[in-house]
């Protein structure tokens, strides 16, 4: 039985259960292990500890170009967004009467529990972060993200976004940043936000690049700082991957409209339709069939 390792983003668990169902169906020879955590944290197991991988799948295709390529990989298949959204319970206080308008104000109040997670660890981190300095600036409110942050105390920041939805589910945090795909695929309660928040829509990417989060870097003791951008997801093979063909035989099946996209669609996060890289030399460049499953965007 030949194996396929899959390091991905924690916000793909759930769909890439069932993807791994269906091709292992269709490829009785194949086992897909797959080990979910934090992008950043995924990729940094790959290029500072050496694990073994076959794919890496990251919640913001910039880690894979930032920590990876060019040691442990030649190219990037950008192949989904996704939004943001605050996430909550029948349980949280104030549940009956939070919107679009005064959730601010309720996540500033005293006796309320919210959180998100880890900013040096998972992009879900540095994104929540940066929805909160867009709201300031969409709402014209000077001051309002050292607010916010002052009243989300260090221990409601939780290594992986997929933790939070536990804390809300057992009734120990109140709110919590989430992707949209994320709040379908737990049944939680969610309010979305303007476009120019949310960062899920490219069109608005000016406006999201006001946002900006430091981070730790690649070297313990760096620093890096990430711009914000609308979510975009992003997969490569790992230049070292123990198993090849098997994985380009994967990632042909999860790139493909009626295969994996299929199954992203289906959970609430829309796919790129094809998917895309950045230049013609890359789609050349790329194993299998790759080729056919993607178009040049910028």
């Amino acid at each position: 039985m030949e194996k396929v390792i899959v390091f991905h983003a924690g916000s793909l668990t759930v769909p890439l259960a069932q993807i791994e169902k269906d091709f292992e169906a269709a490829n009785p020879g194949i086992d897909v292990l797959r080990e979910a955590g934090g992008s950043t944290k995924m990729a940094r197991m790959i290029s500072e500890l050496g694990k073994p991988a076959d794919i890496m799948a990251s919640a913001d295709y910039k880690v894979i170009d930032k920590t990876l390529i060019p040691a442990k990989a030649d190219w990037n298949i950008r192949f989904a967004t996704n939004q943001l959204v605050l996430c909550y319970t029948d349980s949280s206080r104030y549940a009956d009467t939070i919107n679009a308008d005064n959730w601010t104000d309720i996540l500033l109040k005293k006796d309320v529990v919210w959180g998100h997670s880890d900013p040096n660890l998972d992009p879900c981190g540095y994104r929540s972060l940066m929805v909160l300095q867009l709201a300031e600036k969409f709402y014209r409110q000077p001051g309002l993200y050292d607010r916010l942050i002052a009243n989300r105390p260090e221990k409601n920041v939780r290594p992986k976004s997929v933790e939070l939805v536990s804390m809300l589910k057992t009734g120990n945090m109140d709110y919590a940043w989430e992707y949209l795909s994320v709040a379908i695929q737990h049944e939680l309660k969610y309010l979305t936000l303007d476009d120019h928040i949310n960062l899920g829509n490219y069109q608005y990417d000016e406006f999201y690049k006001q946002a900006q989060v430091k981070v730790t870097g690649k070297k313990p003791g760096t620093w890096m700082t990430r711009t914000g951008q609308s979510v975009t997801y992003g997969i490569t093979l790992v230049k070292d991957a123990p198993n090849p063909t098997g994985a380009t035989r994967f990632l042909e099946y999860l790139l493909a409209a009626d295969g994996g996209l299929k199954v992203l669609k289906e959970m609430g996060q829309p796919p790129f339709i094809p998917c895309r890289v950045t230049s013609q030399a890359v789609k050349d460049g790329l194993p299998g069939s790759l080729p056919s499953l993607v178009e040049v965007r910028e």
